[in-house]
């Protein structure tokens, strides 16, 4: 499949466009930024929230074969203002659905988030069906776009899936990622599942390894195609307890939900 990743550069994005190259897709990478030494994918700078700059792009990456998906990874990754969040991840994706449209593409992967459900206390197992909870601005802005990738979905039957992503790092760092943890390996596979799976309409899963102590259900992800093979249980032993460890486990969010993260929208 020929696939437009936006945010290409960003963390997630070094670990994904050389794994979906393995995997055999042909990857058009794009983001603010000139693509990191050695890639060996097609790249454009260029800026989501830019439609000509979105829309050249698309026009450029489908000379040849036309771009058939897009892994829609771009966005601030931390919290920020109310302003900015909604530009950098609701704005961002409703660009990208436009071009979509204008040039046949029918699938988008989008990086969401556990903190579109991080307010909501850490008990049973969450799924795709906990109602949105956002626990930070961030996480308000990754609702909003899921609430669009919705809409395209329904309006114009487009195969969008929000990806909500746990703890993505190279191993687990405190307590909490012993339930979130989503390894470099696991990330890569459900991002292929979820691109080559027929039919998924709207859909919603969540971006972790198969963890003994999972607090989200990977059941949606399996029906996706996405089977996780990694578990943040090898490191139980080597991380020790902290005095941090029951506040950020009372909440999805973890530490997200402190009043650290409180602040005005205006």
């Amino acid at each position: 499949m020929r696939v437009l990743v936006t945010g290409a550069a960003g963390s997630l994005g070094r670990v994904l466009v050389p794994g979906l190259l393995d995997r055999g897709h042909d990857v058009v990478g794009m983001d603010l930024v000139v693509a990191p030494e050695g890639t060996t994918a097609e790249w454009h700078v260029a800026d989501c929230a830019d439609a000509d700059a979105v829309e050249a792009v698309f026009a450029e990456a489908g000379s040849g074969d036309p771009v058939e998906g897009v892994v829609h990874l771009a966005g601030i990754p931390d919290e920020t203002s109310l302003d900015d969040a909604l530009a950098s991840h609701v704005l961002t994706t409703g660009t990208l659905l436009d071009a979509m449209l204008r040039h046949g593409t029918t699938r988008l992967v989008y990086a969401s988030s556990n903190h579109a459900v991080g307010r909501t206390p850490r008990t049973d197992p969450v799924d795709a069906s906990t109602p949105p909870r956002p626990d930070t601005f961030y996480g308000v802005g990754k609702v909003a776009a899921e609430a669009l990738l919705r809409l395209y979905a329904d309006r114009y039957d487009l195969d969008l899936i929000a990806l909500r992503i746990g703890s993505f790092l190279p191993a687990p760092e405190t307590r909490r990622h012993l339930a979130t943890w989503l390894s470099h390996d696991d990330a890569v596979r459900a991002v292929d599942a979820l691109l080559t799976t027929p039919q998924p309409g709207y859909a919603v899963a969540y971006g972790i390894s198969a963890n003994t102590r999972a607090w989200w259900d990977l059941d949606p992800g399996r029906a996706l195609g996405y089977h996780p093979e990694d578990d943040a249980e090898r490191w139980a032993d080597s991380l020790p307890a902290s005095p941090d460890d029951e506040a950020e486990a009372a909440h999805v969010g973890g530490p997200f939900v402190s009043e650290r993260f409180h602040r005005p929208a205006r």
